[in-house]
């Protein structure tokens, strides 16, 4: 038997609840009740979900044992920080539990209990840059699913929590029994810790149509030439113009947006086929292989190689 215990504490994002599905149908395929899932908060009883849904809890105590801990997160990590009893629990426990995570921005209250420090880590995207200024000894990967360091899980926002839990499910039963979970949970796959969590093109957010109509003729026709010419062409704007429209509403320049794209594309190309890298530099609009290369580390700091090889071999076992 192994038992789960949720730390929950008032304004908890509902989703984080979604993610115990995850366990109850991997009893169902192994057909056997191997986990046993609790929530708990600080004092007991009912907790109030961002939602305004209740949750009845049990009081964390030094009676309370688990062999995971999950903690929810909140939707404002900053505004609604952990307590000092949980974090006592936390600690403790931390070294005591066989892992512990985080669900979104649960990854603030690991961060305040001082269990990522020196530990790779990851958050919700809106709030990487908050958790590594108040945390700067975490190795953030803001750019990651989840990650696994040690016996310390994190995961980011929302659905990737779900992801977390199917590899926790795969860790305890089988790589066929989390098979079977994610396709009872109507899951289209189950994603592996280092994709990435958020779009180029949500990160540029601009404020106008024509810049907008610019990075998707981009997105579409990353093959090709996209100098400031061509973009602005495609837009009806002087190259002049354009540069200085583009780089006002994006904080960026246009050659510095279209990699971007291009990265994020050869990227998505690298986790989800096996196409040779030849190939998708020339799919993806860089000179050659070499070019590409070039381009990974500047941005991501490790090759395509290393992407694809993190893409096949995705997860690193939790210790003891």
């Amino acid at each position: 038997m192994h038992r789960i215990g949720y730390v929950l504490s008032d304004g908890f994002q509902v989703m984080a609840l979604a993610t115990q599905s995850a366990f109850e149908y991997a009893n169902l395929v192994a057909n056997d009740n191997f986990y046993v899932v609790e929530n708990y908060s600080e004092s007991g009883g009912e907790v109030r979900s961002s939602l305004g849904m209740s949750v009845g809890t049990r009081a964390l105590s030094a009676r309370s044992v688990a062999q995971t801990w999950i903690v929810a997160g909140v939707n404002d990590p900053v505004a609604s920080p952990a307590t000092a009893a949980v974090l006592r629990f936390l600690r403790r426990t931390g070294t005591q539990a066989r892992r512990i995570a985080g669900i979104c921005t649960g990854g603030f209250v690991l961060a305040q209990a001082g269990l990522l420090d020196g530990r790779r880590a990851t958050t919700h995207w809106a709030f990487a840059q908050e958790l590594r200024k108040r945390h700067p000894r975490i190795q953030l990967e803001e750019d990651r699913i989840y990650v696994i360091d040690g016996s310390v899980w994190t995961s980011a926002g929302m659905t990737a929590g779900l992801d977390l839990a199917l590899a926790m499910v795969e860790k305890d039963l089988g790589a066929d029994v989390a098979r079977s979970v994610a396709h009872k949970l109507v899951m289209h796959q189950r994603r592996s810790g280092g994709q990435t969590q958020h779009s180029e093109m949500l990160e540029l957010s601009p404020k106008s149509d024509r810049v907008q109509d610019a990075l998707d003729y981009a997105r579409k026709n990353l093959g090709r030439s996209l100098s400031v010419e061509a973009l602005a062409e495609a837009v009806n704007l002087s190259p002049r113009q354009f540069s200085r429209v583009f780089t006002m509403e994006t904080g960026t320049s246009p050659a510095k947006a279209v990699e971007g794209l291009r990265l994020e594309a050869a990227r998505l190309m690298i986790e989800q086929g096996r196409h040779p890298l030849e190939i998708i530099a020339r799919e993806t609009g860089f000179r050659d292989r070499r070019h590409m290369r070039e381009a990974f580390v500047r941005g991501f700091g490790v090759p395509p190689q290393a992407v694809r090889r993190d893409a096949r071999q995705p997860r690193e076992p939790a210790t003891a």
